[in-house]
């Protein structure tokens, strides 16, 4: 992963965060990537087709086909339903935080003790939009107390190039979401 900057949206949701050994050494690319859940890859995966699946939508669309438009959509609403499910199945209570922001280089979580800078975490980041999970490992940039324990900054340092992505678009989704809501705010006044 490059040092490139990306933006944080402030958005809270479930992460897993689990402390290493001071002397823990980051596995290679290829030893991360085949530690990754198979589950995880598997969401990863449904966000790619979820793409090809807006597209062929839209075209459907403009051939009048709603019944078949509908049809498909339950089906993904199905599937999206059961990759839910495989994915909380790798959601550990004993590591769950959530996130305060994130983005695509970097996500903050209030912990209950303070960390150290430059520890190694382990970490799941579980999406809501798109639906998926993120496996990756970063280390503590910045630790401050705050009123609800610890405001600890994460920075990724193995992370799948395709990971990233989805990072990127669950910002977005986020950031135009809390835009439209701004405008209706703001039509309503």
């Amino acid at each position: 992963m490059t040092e490139q900057e990306f933006f944080s949206v402030n958005h809270q949701m479930n992460v897993n965060v689990e402390l290493l050994d001071s002397d823990f050494v980051f596995p290679s690319f290829e030893l991360f990537t085949g530690e990754i859940p198979t589950s995880f890859i598997v969401a990863s995966e449904f966000t790619q087709l979820d793409h090809l699946n807006e597209l062929a939508h839209a075209e459907l669309k403009t051939h009048d086909l709603k019944s078949v438009v509908t049809l498909l959509d339950n089906q993904n609403a199905k599937l999206n339903l059961l990759l839910t499910y495989m994915l909380s199945q790798q959601d550990i209570a004993e590591n769950r935080y959530q996130t305060t922001s994130f983005g695509a280089s970097q996500f903050n979580c209030t912990m209950p003790v303070s960390c150290q800078i430059m520890s190694k975490v382990r970490v799941k980041l579980f999406l809501e939009h798109p639906a998926a999970a993120i496996y990756c490992y970063a280390h503590v940039t910045e630790c401050e107390e705050s009123e609800q324990g610890f405001l600890v900054t994460f920075k990724y340092d193995l992370l799948r190039d395709e990971d990233q992505d989805l990072l990127i678009k669950a910002a977005l989704y986020q950031q135009q979401k809390l835009l439209r809501q701004r405008s209706l705010n703001r039509d309503k006044q």
